[in-house]
């Protein structure tokens, strides 16, 4: 990891999350009553308990309203979800009034050209692998995974990695990879 992105990473204390394209595969499916159904990768899941565990606070911040990603949002305890937001960098801003916080200890992971202007606000920025350009040119990093397909874990390991969490749960999880 390059020694600028490591510095970034060691400041975090909170992780927002756009959900459609960065949680899941961006696709949306209805059944035939209009009930619908995301996907959602259990590694990404694993990754955000993780990271709360070592003090990161987690955050959604989506364009969308559903009651899918409140489930979501309970399953994984995370208590702040901002949903049908219009302007993300006007909440973003009320985010970091709420928890007391500096835009250099807030990551930002986004896909489309809604989550631009927060990218451009946050202390480490990322778009995911299938991200559109415009945003990809916005960050800082752009994940080797896709949205919905582990480009969230590879964030969180990433920061705990950083702040030096990762041997620790190495150690519990008895492996040596990465140390």
């Amino acid at each position: 990891m390059k020694k600028n992105l490591q510095e970034k990473l060691k400041n975090i204390k909170m992780l927002i999350l756009d959900v459609d394209g960065v949680m899941t595969d961006g696709r949306v499916i209805m059944d035939d009553s209009g009930r619908e159904i995301k996907n959602f990768d259990v590694r990404d899941g694993h990754g955000i308990k993780l990271i709360q565990r070592y003090g990161i606070k987690v955050v959604l911040l989506t364009g969308r309203k559903s009651e899918v990603v409140l489930c979501r949002a309970r399953d994984l305890e995370i208590k702040e979800v901002y949903q049908k937001v219009f302007n993300k960098k006007e909440v973003f801003a009320k985010i970091l009034l709420k928890n007391k916080l500096d835009c250099d200890a807030v990551a930002f992971i986004g896909d489309d050209i809604v989550d631009i202007p927060v990218l451009k606000a946050v202390g480490f920025s990322v778009a995911v692998a299938d991200a559109l350009d415009a945003v990809k040119k916005s960050v800082n990093y752009i994940t080797q995974n896709k949205g919905g397909r582990g480009a969230v874990r590879e964030v969180c390991e990433m920061l705990l990695q950083a702040q030096g969490k990762w041997p620790e749960i190495a150690a519990k999880y008895e492996f040596t990879e990465y140390l």
